[in-house]
């Protein structure tokens, strides 16, 4: 708990710093947050951290009566002060609290590695936003696509992005994102990414990779031929990628050597498995069902970023606007993640019990307005914080190994602006 503690106390100092002042100005406020105001850089912030999914007036006056611990609403500022103040805040401010975030979370020892590898999902979602039609500059699309990086083992999200729809693909943006691997990294893709061009850029950047691939596939004969051998693994070589393709993602125009595993799901399903890990012993071909099962974490990451926090409905019509309240609530989400992640150990639970995440980002809004500001009750905040623990590990559900429940097919439910919580 004492780790989770004092993250929350530099996360807070951070906010309050000069260097964070300094970066959060956007290019068109340069001296935006220089002076004393009612809603301070550290509160708006602090107001969106919170994961907003009502109205932005219900949102701030709950805010500051949390800060005040008080049950009683406090109208200190209101919701056009706040659109104000939102515009003067880069687009980069929040994400990188987010880099800051998992760099501290890296150090504390909340992400475990695998093998020696740190695992990271990639996955893209549909997200159609609740707007309604406007005339404001700038103004944000409602279908778009968010692609993310994610940390399967403490649920945290890496980093983020907003995409339109007519965009090339899931490909490119992973593309776009590869700068935030390393070669320490494993990389776990869902059959909708395999292509040739793909793996030669992933070995050319000396980045380790597991992904599904499905036979149907064009220009992978290597695993018609692999299904119907009956083998559990076979190591092959992959065409060169065409000549267009090697000069778009700069990648070598070279056959591909990879290693496939065929993987029985507990349903009998049948699923190949691409990687560029040909150590038999360090990484067995039993090792790598469980291993891509990890991957579903981001999906699970999206349904709650949908669901439980809300993230189709925004707090502003335009683009920027968007991306700040995406931005935030994931940020949101990784703290809650952390906040669970350390009442699970404390408590010392088994694997099979897992914490409830929807009661635990309910149990810590409260008090986020006190974690990430402090104040006068700072001195109270690990005593608080303790019972926030105590009170999360409690609520836990029992996890079942092997056992799935598929999408309904159909329509996806999405609220509209009118149907936003007040």
């Amino acid at each position: 708990m004492s780790v989770l503690s004092m993250l929350f106390q530099d996360f807070s100092a951070r906010l309050c710093s000069s260097e964070f002042s300094n970066d959060a100005r956007h290019p068109d406020h340069p001296t935006a947050f220089s002076r004393c105001r009612k809603l301070p850089l550290p509160a708006l912030v602090a107001v969106m951290l919170t994961g907003m999914r009502m109205s932005i007036q219900s949102e701030l006056d709950t805010f500051f009566a949390h800060l005040a611990q008080q049950a009683q609403l406090i109208h200190k500022v209101s919701e056009q002060a706040f659109a104000k103040a939102r515009a003067k805040l880069s687009l980069t401010a929040i994400p990188r609290l987010n880099d800051w975030l998992i760099a501290r979370a890296e150090r504390d020892g909340f992400v475990p590695r695998w093998c020696g590898l740190r695992l990271v999902a990639a996955d893209a979602s549909t997200v159609r936003f609740g707007l309604r039609a406007s005339h404001v500059k700038r103004a944000a699309l409602a279908d778009q696509i968010l692609f993310g990086l994610f940390l399967p083992g403490p649920d945290l999200m890496l980093a983020a992005s907003l995409h339109s729809a007519g965009e090339r693909g899931e490909r490119q943006f992973l593309v776009e994102h590869l700068d935030r691997l390393s070669p320490t990294d494993l990389l776990l893709l869902d059959r909708g990414y395999p292509c040739r061009w793909l793996v030669a850029l992933l070995n050319h950047r000396a980045i380790k990779f597991c992904m599904r691939v499905d036979q149907s596939q064009a220009g992978f004969g290597c695993v018609r031929e692999f299904v119907l051998s009956g083998e559990s693994e076979r190591i092959v070589m992959l065409r060169a990628p065409d000549k267009q393709d090697a000069l778009d993602y700069e990648c070598p125009r070279k056959p591909q050597r990879v290693r496939l595993v065929r993987h029985v799901a507990p349903s009998g399903e049948q699923r190949v498995l691409m990687t560029n890990l040909f150590d038999e012993k360090l990484y067995p071909a039993s090792s790598f069902g469980e291993l891509y099962h990890q991957r579903w974490s981001i999906e699970e990451a999206f349904k709650r970023l949908k669901h439980r926090l809300n993230l189709e409905h925004v707090t502003g019509l335009s683009q920027q606007a968007v991306v700040q309240d995406v931005a935030a609530k994931i940020v949101c989400d990784n703290l809650q993640a952390l906040t669970a992640c350390t009442a699970h150990a404390d408590a010392a639970l088994p694997d099979s019990e897992r914490i409830n995440h929807a009661y635990a980002h309910t149990a810590l809004k409260p008090l986020l307005p006190i974690l990430l500001l402090g104040g006068k009750v700072s001195r109270n905040v690990g005593k608080m914080l303790r019972t926030l623990l105590d009170l999360i590990s409690g609520r836990t559900y029992r996890h079942r190994e092997n056992v799935s429940k598929p999408r309904k097919q159909g329509r996806k439910p999405h609220k509209s602006i009118t149907q936003k919580n007040c």
